[in-house]
């Protein structure tokens, strides 16, 4: 576990905090460690973007909108892409003689 996790848990044990709401929390929580910046939240989001069950349209539709708020270069958004969409279709699309240059 993180230790700042740690303390904020002990501290909520001990009574040294007391939160009767989520906000409360967070804003305390932002306040001694900073806010994430914007960048960093689009980036994450990008990250988690995966096929899972959807049809690949669906995904490539995800994947364009996380992306055109992220700030990733081409190669990077070429890996992204094939990392998170279904293993069957990656693998196909790794056995493909044209593989993908760019993202479009």
């Amino acid at each position: 576990m993180d230790i700042w996790k740690e303390n904020i848990l002990n501290d909520l044990k001990i009574g040294e905090l007391e939160f009767l709401i989520v906000k409360d929390f967070l804003t305390n929580l932002k306040k001694k460690f900073g806010s994430v910046d914007n960048e960093t939240m689009k980036i994450a989001k990008l990250k988690k973007v995966e096929q899972e069950s959807r049809i690949i349209e669906e995904f490539v539709q995800k994947f364009r909108k996380a992306v055109r708020v992220s700030r990733y270069k081409e190669r990077l958004l070429i890996e992204k892409f094939k990392k998170g969409m279904n293993n069957v279709i990656r693998q196909k699309l790794i056995k493909v003689e044209c593989s993908p240059k760019n993202i479009k």
